[in-house]
């Protein structure tokens, strides 16, 4: 036995109450991905996005962010796998989906911040004619002369005798200069009072993506859920709590589901098993147009996630390729 090997069985001895296997590296685990469709990211991360984790996908508008993401969900629902995509700022297309490859019955699309439009009618007034209206009897005084009847008083009459034809009080506007009422008790607003509610704030639309993840996550069932917060600057996402980030993370990895987000600048830190930085070539492509095509380029910013064996080299090892470049065409063109 070499000194070498000797010394090594001494240290783990000595060592082993404490730590076991205390010189012997540590296995990387193999985590298993899911394709994306373009052949160039596919082969620069070794097979895809890995499963289990937060991907992480950063970069301006037209950089191929929600082409990448619409690309990776299609290669899913195209072998009956559900997935959801919480859309933050109500930027996805259905049609755009759908033409990237989506099978639409397995999408779960949840858009954050909008209202059901109510339906405002006109104001419902409804007069019987004069010769419709019978009269109460006047009121006697104290002598048994009449003191005539008052006007209020005729309206309300008549009210309670439509009563019971509508189900509800029903009263003239004209004599208690109040809105009508519906019948059955639903009140009808005016058509000049319709007004459109206002939006909701960026905070509150966050607010609402990071519970309905939340919910997704813990409720299990999606193969990848898709957060799109590409459409806020980051004042508004760089300020979302870590705390949500690392919870999605190990979500995710109990679940054994991908989360992608969509942002324009990197905000989980630590909490992204996968960071691709994207960008669009400067360069434009020989003879087409932005209409028609697209060329955009990957680059990897961080990965914690290797797929080759754990083996310590002997030399130094060849540096490894962290860019992909490839191209996207309109749906109309025919090309993919």
């Amino acid at each position: 036995m070499t000194s070498s090997s000797s010394l090594r069985v001494q240290i783990e001895s000595a060592l082993a109450h404490k730590m076991p296997s205390a010189l012997t590296p540590r296995a990387r685990v193999v985590r298993p991905t899911t394709p994306t469709g373009i052949q160039a990211v596919d082969a620069l991360l070794e097979g895809g996005l890995p499963v289990g984790a937060l991907t992480e996908i950063v970069g301006p508008e037209s950089s191929g962010r929600t082409s990448l993401a619409l690309s990776s969900i299609a290669q899913l629902t195209a072998s009956g796998k559900v997935c959801a995509w919480v859309d933050v700022g109500d930027m996805l297309k259905p049609e755009c989906a759908a033409a990237a490859g989506i099978a639409l019955p397995y999408l779960l699309w949840v858009r954050c911040g909008i209202f059901r439009e109510s339906v405002h009618t006109a104001p419902v007034r409804f007069e019987l004619p004069q010769s419709c209206l019978v009269r109460p009897e006047p009121i006697k005084g104290l002598h048994g002369g009449g003191c005539g009847t008052h006007p209020r008083q005729e309206s309300k009459s008549v009210a309670r005798a439509l009563e019971g034809f509508f189900g509800t009080e029903t009263t003239s506007s004209e004599s208690t200069g109040s809105t009508p009422r519906q019948p059955f008790g639903k009140t009808v607003r005016p058509a000049q009072d319709a007004r459109p509610a206002a939006p909701l704030s960026p905070w509150a639309r966050i607010e609402q993506a990071l519970k309905v993840t939340d919910l997704l996550l813990q409720g299990g069932g999606f193969s990848a859920v898709v957060l799109d917060m590409a459409s806020l600057p980051a004042k508004y996402t760089s300020r979302v709590p870590l705390a949500h980030w690392f919870r999605y993370r190990a979500a995710a990895e109990h679940s054994r589901s991908s989360v992608l987000l969509l942002s324009q600048h990197a905000c989980a830190n630590s909490s992204a098993g996968l960071v691709l930085q994207l960008e669009g070539r400067s360069e434009s492509l020989q003879r087409k147009t932005v209409l028609t095509a697209g060329a955009h380029r990957l680059h990897i910013h961080r990965q914690r996630f290797m797929q080759e064996s754990n083996v310590i080299p002997m030399k130094k090892p060849v540096a490894k390729v962290t860019e992909a470049e490839w191209e996207t065409y309109a749906p109309w063109t025919g090309r993919r």
